[in-house]
């Protein structure tokens, strides 16, 4: 795959990084004039100062990171941030704290992790049938035994 074009939005905006040679998600970074302090149970928007082009037949996704999901509580609010191919703002995670205590996000703080990948858009369309199934219409948890 070929490069993605990033701009820096901020001064002392961090372009995305990856954490080990076979990781499939980037490190998004915080870039924040101030620390900014969630409660329990709020959430903030936490720009990254860049903007950048996901591949058009792309998306951009914005998840958590494990480490801060179970050691600090936090963890992207919307729990996958999409980024469509046409957009060029600013990249930015609106983290919400799950846990009991109060949470700091520092400038430069590893926030998400932002993983390309290919998507179809296909055009839907009315039917008054569906193809038949096995499993059918069984919903939440009508293939396993618990």
């Amino acid at each position: 795959m070929e490069a993605i074009r990033v701009k820096i939005l901020k001064q002392g905006a961090k372009l995305p990084t990856y954490g080990s040679l076979e990781a499939a998600g980037a490190d998004l970074y915080a870039c924040l004039e101030e620390p900014v302090t969630l409660e329990p149970g709020a959430s903030a928007f936490i720009p990254t100062g860049i903007a950048l082009e996901v591949p058009k037949g792309c998306a951009g996704l914005i998840y958590a990171r494990s480490g801060m999901a179970c050691k600090r509580g936090l963890a992207p609010a919307n729990k996958v941030g999409v980024v469509d191919s046409d957009y060029r703002g600013e990249i930015t995670v609106v983290l919400h704290n799950h846990g009991a205590a109060a949470q700091t996000i520092e400038n430069g703080d590893r926030i998400a992790q932002f993983i390309i990948t290919p998507v179809l858009t296909p055009a839907y369309e009315q039917a008054e049938a569906l193809t038949g199934t096995v499993r059918a219409a069984g919903g939440f948890g009508s293939t396993g035994k618990n």
